[in-house]
């Protein structure tokens, strides 16, 4: 087997992808009660641990912690790029083996059409939705960066903690209620990711920084295109006639929306202590997308 057509085997054409299905009863994680308490369990721990490293440390020395952050920011630009390479390949081939269903049905649907509005009764099973709960997993592996932060900084951020769980949360909701969208998402997502998590790694080996906020800038590029995504989705709801999962989209977009404010408001006063150094809005230094160059 040729590596192209092995590689896309695995991505997207193996019996585990393809016959994948979201269950209550047989897939970790896909409970609502685990769910719930997760998340409970990671704001608890990250409190806790902050409040702990305050109290032991009155200097507020970072602890070494030798070459996790570059394994952790490695490991996300990896699994990542794999996720964006397998939902890729899955859409195409979702695309492929359906087309010629939707020529026949009333109203004729577009691949573009398919990727933000998924019809009105489609299930959480098969290629796409795998990868959507593998990144549904991949969600925990990324909220613990909080962890490496809180270690290195002493620092706890109201966003970080509302950034990570909102993202578990979502990502939950896409299977959960076969969200449509989330292919689109997953796929901007995990490609800037990729990028950031790429960037980190780079800067964690000691190679030099950018010197503009690149992570941040990536951020708002992510958010800024799920917006416009959003807009799409909306107009092709009330056009085709019915997304399937439009009630938890609804929560997501207001969710995005909430994390876009969040990040406009940084970029906002970061500007503004540029042009005024007395000014106390808070700067680079205190937002968790945003570190100094020796990370």
């Amino acid at each position: 087997m040729a590596p192209a057509n092995s590689l896309t085997y695995y991505l997207s054409e193996h019996p585990s992808i393809v016959g994948f299905r979201w269950s209550h009863a047989q897939t970790l994680g896909s409970t609502w009660s685990f769910l719930f308490s997760s998340i409970a369990i990671y704001l608890a721990a990250a409190v806790v641990l902050h409040a702990a490293a305050l109290l032991l440390s009155r200097h507020r020395r970072p602890v070494p912690l030798g070459p996790l952050p570059a394994v952790h920011s490695l490991s996300m630009a990896l699994l990542s790029a794999t996720i964006f390479a397998g939902i890729l390949l899955s859409a195409a081939a979702e695309i492929r083996d359906t087309r010629w269903l939707w020529r026949r049905s009333r109203s004729r649907t577009t691949p573009l059409e398919w990727l933000l509005c998924f019809p009105l009764g489609t299930r959480p099973s098969g290629r796409v939705f795998f990868w959507s709960y593998i990144y549904y997993l991949s969600r925990f592996l990324h909220a613990l960066r909080t962890f490496i932060t809180i270690f290195r900084y002493r620092r706890l951020s109201f966003f970080k903690l509302f950034n990570h769980s909102i993202l578990i949360f979502m990502s939950f909701l896409w299977l959960e209620f076969s969200q449509s969208f989330q292919v689109v998402a997953i796929l901007l997502t995990t490609l800037v990711y990729s990028v950031v998590y790429g960037y980190r790694f780079w800067t964690a080996i000691g190679l030099p920084a950018a010197c503009f906020p690149f992570v941040v800038s990536c951020q708002l590029a992510l958010l800024s295109c799920n917006l416009v995504c959003h807009v799409g989705v909306l107009l092709l709801h009330y056009i085709k006639g019915g997304c399937n999962g439009i009630g938890a989209w609804l929560l997501n977009s207001v969710l995005n929306g909430a994390i876009l404010f969040l990040c406009l408001n940084f970029y906002v006063r970061m500007h503004l202590r540029k042009r005024n150094p007395s000014f106390s809005g808070g700067g680079a230094d205190h937002h968790p997308l945003l570190k100094s160059k020796k990370i």
